[in-house]
């Protein structure tokens, strides 16, 4: 209902389908993308489900696994952008058709597994950024919570339904949700399966951009881009650590958090980074980071 009809897939041709590789010859759930030249360093995750709008299958929880395992262990990655090629939808949740199938005792480690992909998503070293050009619901909205930054299009629609399906968002929904606007009204929004608009998700703290959609079909993902850009010449050593200070300092009280931005100040300090960012300053020239 709250979907429109599903066209044709933005040809590979346009600009920012460049150099794509699929992770496997045989599936087809999500596309990996390093970009080139002047965007070397920004690692895209495309999800490409049409029929099933993206939702969560085993197959496509162990697709996302093992690219996030290859991303966590390229030191050439610096971004990565979540997006997807189905026009109209970001993510629809989890596969219900599949669900369906499933013996009981194996929808809890299914469940299990969703978490723990989510956990690695806000724990990747390097900042991730959610690009929803579509319907985000379930957990499609609770992948997009394990992000840093989100960016919504005008018409994207977002929520956590799971009440719907007498369930609760299992997913790290219930926790993250709380965490990043007022727990009351994540709250009401959990217990009501409220659908919300880009618009409000803005007003309410779950997004950072909400932009008018184009032609394309990915202006969030355009967005997206533009932040990823603006990250990608600072330092890669201080994003991770700063990204770390900042997921574990507000779990906890302030002199704690202190204590650990301190302790990821420490490990810059020793860093070539750190030396090259001070000497380019003194020669006001563009600093050439690597890393290390």
């Amino acid at each position: 209902m709250l979907l429109t009809k599903l066209i044709q897939i933005v040809p590979k041709s346009t600009p920012i389908f460049t150099n794509i590789r699929r992770l496997s010859a045989n599936t087809t759930d999500l596309v990996h993308e390093n970009l080139e030249g002047s965007d070397k360093g920004i690692v895209v995750f495309a999800f490409n489900r049409p029929k099933q709008k993206n939702a969560f299958s085993a197959n496509f929880v162990h697709e996302l696994n093992t690219a996030l395992y290859k991303v966590s262990v390229d030191t050439s990655a610096r971004v990565l952008l979540l997006r997807s090629l189905v026009p109209g939808v970001f993510c629809a949740g989890a596969d219900l058709k599949e669900r369906a199938t499933m013996p009981q005792e194996q929808v809890g480690q299914f469940v299990a597994g969703l978490r723990s992909l989510m956990d690695k998503i806000h724990n990747l070293p390097i900042p991730v950024i959610g690009a929803i050009d579509g319907l985000a619901l379930g957990g499609g909205l609770e992948i997009s919570l394990a992000c840093d930054i989100r960016v919504a299009s005008s018409e994207a629609k977002m929520g956590l339904v799971e009440g719907r399906l007498a369930v609760i968002p299992g997913a790290g929904g219930t926790q993250r949700l709380p965490r990043l606007i007022n727990p009351s009204v994540a709250k009401e929004l959990i217990y009501t399966a409220r659908i919300i608009d880009g618009a409000t998700a803005q007003d309410l703290g779950i997004v950072s951009h909400v932009v008018p959609q184009n032609s394309n079909g990915n202006a969030a993902y355009v967005k997206s881009l533009e932040i990823a850009r603006e990250i990608l010449p600072n330092g890669p050593i201080a994003i991770q650590m700063a990204k770390k200070a900042i997921n574990k300092g507000t779990q906890v009280d302030l002199s704690t958090g202190l204590a650990i931005e301190e302790a990821c100040y420490a490990q810059i300090i020793p860093t070539k980074d750190r030396i090259e960012g001070l000497q380019a300053f003194q020669e006001k020239r563009k600093p050439n980071y690597t890393g290390r």
